[in-house]
């Protein structure tokens, strides 16, 4: 169920690339890629094991100032744009697209996918 629910997500995206639920351990429960971006572009999960250390420090970080839970980061570099949502306290969904891809929908389709896995969890 994961894999349908993160294929819905990247497939209603214009210039969705991939997407994977993942622990912020850094092992992935379920991912999805379109075929057709080769080796162009980072693999998803390779791209959210390496953030998952890095949204953990941002985590603790707001914590520690009082600033209220982590919900989202957003990661942009000249390839990709990376979505990143909290999920549950031991889970978060990357989603990766183009640069060009429109981050407000993807924000709002990370929205709308969230609850549905936080259910399956």
């Amino acid at each position: 169920m994961f894999r349908q629910n993160i294929q819905k997500l990247i497939d209603k995206l214009d210039g969705g690339i991939a997407g994977v639920l993942m622990g912020f351990d850094g092992i992935a429960l379920d991912s999805y890629a379109k075929s057709g971006f080769g080796d162009s572009l980072p693999d998803i999960q390779t791209l959210a094991a390496e953030f998952a250390h890095l949204v953990s420090q941002a985590r603790r970080t707001v914590q520690s100032l009082d600033a209220g839970a982590l919900a989202e980061v957003t990661i942009r570099t000249d390839t990709v744009t990376l979505v990143i949502s909290v999920v549950t306290p031991e889970y978060f969904l990357a989603c990766a697209m183009l640069p060009a891809a429109l981050v407000g929908k993807a924000r709002y389709l990370v929205k709308l996918t969230a609850p549905r896995l936080r259910e399956e969890l």
